[in-house]
This record gives structure tokens, sequence and C-alpha cells, in this order.
């Protein structure tokens, strides 16, 4: 465990060599990057943490704010001298992602941006947004035997189905509060200006048919960052890491030896 601003923040680790942290998205905790804590760990160290309010970590307050999101991912990687890191985010995890950069770049050897968005008010169109805050408002709303953290659209087909206990144990451990705060600041959140500041090399890393962060949004990545990669995995969708992991692994394995 690491302590951040009173929370305990837990975390996996394995692995020895050049380190590469990955955040989880959503309605998800450090078991998501199973496949990566599995097969990269022959030539990284591998850091897999619970983000404040999910899997191990301590309930996130009600106050908290993206930048404290930021705040405490920097305290792990500070605890465990890891920076400056390889920093994967998925979904929501790139987001936070992008807010460490924007608060702790020296932290920050590169990114690894997955499936991920500049925060909804920045990459989707209006009406989506709305759409996407009335359904997480009724999901939120149902009474706590009914609640169902599951995001509709996160996988091109049916999940894996060798990953199926694992996202049915990740969805029963999902705390509503959690996902009121995520949601609420996904929602708000506008990180536009920070992409053309970003100078470390940044590999982009896209589902084919990903249809809650579509291509589109990972063009308008590609044109913002400067000299960024875009690499678009076929057949896949929204949680690309468990859908081809095999694919993902490569490619994130040849990226960061390229820039370690």
């Amino acid at each position: 465990m690491v302590q951040c601003s009173g929370l305990e923040v837990a975390y996996y680790r394995v692995g020895e060599g050049p380190p590469v942290v990955f955040l989880h998205g959503a309605a998800g905790d450090g078991r998501l990057w199973q496949p990566q804590l599995d097969v990269l760990s022959d030539a990284f160290t591998v850091v897999a943490w619970d983000e404040p309010g999910a899997g191990r970590s301590s309930d996130v307050p009600a106050s908290f704010g993206l930048t404290d999101y930021a705040h405490c991912l920097a305290a792990v990687v500070e605890s465990l001298r890891l920076g400056p890191a390889h920093i994967a985010g998925l979904s929501w995890g790139g987001t936070v992602a992008l807010e460490l950069y924007r608060h702790h770049p020296d932290l920050v050897k590169t990114l690894i941006l997955v499936d991920t968005y500049a925060g909804w008010k920045g990459s989707l169109p209006a009406e989506e947004v709305q759409a996407r805050v009335e359904g997480a408002r009724r999901m939120l709303a149902a009474p706590p035997d009914e609640f169902d953290p599951t995001l509709p659209g996160l996988f091109a087909g049916e999940p894996p189905a060798a990953y199926v206990p694992l996202l049915d144990a990740m969805d029963a451990a999902v705390r509503p509060d959690t996902m009121r705060t995520q949601l609420a600041l996904m929602a708000e959140a506008d990180q536009r200006d920070v992409l053309p500041t970003i100078s470390v090399p940044t590999l982009l890393l896209w589902g084919e048919q990903d249809v809650r962060s579509p291509l589109t949004v990972a063009r308008q990545f590609q044109k913002a960052i400067p000299h960024s990669e875009l690499v678009v995995i076929p057949g896949a969708g929204h949680v690309s890491n468990l859908e081809r992991p095999q694919e993902f692994n490569r490619t994130v394995r040849d990226f960061c030896h390229a820039h370690s």
C-alpha cells in the first residue's frame, strides 16, 4: 500500500526491468491487467494500481477530483521509485494518465493511451455526453440489489470466455460512490489543452471496433499530440487488452523497448 492524502492505495507489482504502470478504466481495478501482469513481467517491472475507490484501495472521498487522482498516482510512482515510467491508461485510466502528465510530467517517460478520451467533454459530441450522463444516472438510481455497473459496448462481440470470471469479480466489487465520481468527472473533463503540450513518445492503441471511444477520437489524439503513433488492433473493441491480449502485449512490448 502507498499512503496518499490519508488514503491507502493498493497496487500489483511483478517483474524486473523498465517500469510500466497500468491504469484501469471505470468499473474496474488492477485485475483488469492480468494478461499484462502475466506476460510482460518477463522484461518489465509491471505495476497495476487499484485507484482510490477501487479494488483494495480506500474509498474515494466525495470531493475527490481528477487532479487528486493524478496526485495519488504520482505518489505511487514516487513511492515505488519507478519514475520516469511508461504510463498506460485504458479509457478513464487514460484520462487519469493525461492529468498525471499535466501535473507531473517528470514522472512520465512515455504515454500509452488505450481506447481513451481527453474527457468525454473533450472527445465526444455534446449529445453523446448527455446520453451517457443520463444512462449513468439511471444506473446509479437502481436499488442496491439491482445495481449493474457494466457499461455498454465494451467488446466487439461477446466478452472473451476466459475472462468472464474476472469481469464478474470486478463488477461485484464496484462501489456505486466510486462509479458516480468517475463518471461525473469524465463527463466534465476537457483535456484538449494538454494534448499539444505532450513531448514524450506517445502510443495510441485502439480497438478497430471500439464504439465507446471510436477511431474518430483516436484520430483527434493523433492530430493533436506531436509525433504520436497510432496502432489499431483488428477485431477489438473498447477493452482491447482483454479481447486481443497477444496483439496488445506485443505492441506495448515493442513500443516500450523502443523507448527504454
